[in-house]
């Protein structure tokens, strides 16, 4: 299949539209006046309702004011500024002109989850989750609490069921100043009212802000059913292992990039000197199913308590470790 993946042609056919009640949410945290420190601030709701849009408007927002804002993406299945399958957490000090554009950074840290739901190991989720708010909590924002780095936090649309428990754990422990809901018109689709992840509400001071779900081109014609997760999985994948080819080159379809990366010399390493590690299972046969599968390269230097940080992803094939790209 072929895909042009090029900033323009997506630019195109998506130009984003962002509402007036979107505009006054995202103004009121960035200048609520009795926010400081910095805010943080978590977007949530159900899936396809806009949450990424509406945190990377936010993101834009903020930096018109702190310079510097915190990024930590918990969308494992549509990540925003690393390829599918991570969880991050990234320093972003400039603006998006396009919202529309997939825009790939390199996280100050990063954990390969290696899959697109936490569904299947949902405690390991949580941990990094945990792992990575704590570095932003002691060293990102303690070291720079003068100057004031908020964050923004947007979180998959899985609110149903044991994922509505992950979403409250996850508030609970990050214990934001302000918390969007999005809402859809499908009300059974929604998340609870009011501050619904606190035993007692009155116990934590914190903004609630409710916003409609407005998935919209400038003509304000819907884009919801444009839509396609797998799709822009496979773009953000293009995107990152793009890097591993000349800056000339032209690269518009997969089958091209599939060349490029099979003409890629590889690093040559000996299988004994590394770790294989096979998340979400105990096979013994990891190391077999993992020839030719997309890995993780993981620093254990760079450990944040006890888990290798991701810095980077390749890929094996048969007895040499082929890398790929290196962030």
């Amino acid at each position: 299949m072929a895909i042009d993946s090029s900033p323009e042609k997506l630019a195109d056919e998506a130009q984003v539209f962002i509402p007036e009640e979107w505009e006054e949410a995202a103004d009121v945290v960035a200048y609520d006046s009795i926010t400081c420190p910095p805010p943080i601030c978590v977007i949530c709701g159900p899936p396809n309702s806009g949450k990424t849009t509406f945190s990377r408007h936010l993101l834009n927002v903020l930096i018109h004011r702190y310079r510097r804002v915190a990024y930590l993406d918990t969308d494992v299945g549509q990540a925003e500024f690393t390829p599918p399958g991570c969880l991050s957490l990234t320093l972003a000090d400039k603006i998006a002109p396009d919202l529309a554009i997939p825009c790939l950074k390199t996280p100050e840290r990063c954990f390969f989850f290696g899959d697109i739901s936490p569904r299947k190991d949902p405690q390991t989720y949580l941990k990094y989750i945990h792992e990575l708010y704590d570095y932003y909590h002691q060293t990102i924002r303690g070291e720079h609490l003068k100057i004031g780095v908020p964050l923004v936090v947007n979180t998959p649309g899985w609110v149903e069921g044991y994922g509505l428990n992950l979403l409250m754990n996850m508030l609970k422990h990050i214990a934001p100043t302000q918390v969007i809901k999005v809402h859809v018109p499908t009300e059974s689709k929604n998340l609870p009212t009011g501050a619904f992840w606190l035993p007692d509400p009155a116990s934590h001071e914190v903004t609630l802000i409710d916003i409609n779900s407005n998935r919209q081109d400038s003509s304000k014609k819907s884009v919801q059913s444009q839509d396609d997760a797998r799709l822009l999985r496979d773009l953000r994948l293009l995107a990152y292992f793009r890097k591993c080819v000349p800056i000339n080159m032209s690269l518009t379809t997969i089958q091209e990039l599939d060349h490029a990366l099979a003409v890629h010399a590889p690093y040559e390493i000996l299988m004994s000197s590394v770790t294989i590690k096979q998340l979400h299972s105990q096979d013994m046969e990891a190391f077999y199913k993992s020839n030719c599968s997309i890995v993780a390269l993981a620093d254990s230097s760079l450990s944040c308590q006890n888990s290798p940080c991701c810095v980077g992803l390749g890929m094996i094939l048969h007895t040499l470790y082929l890398v790929l790209i290196n962030n």
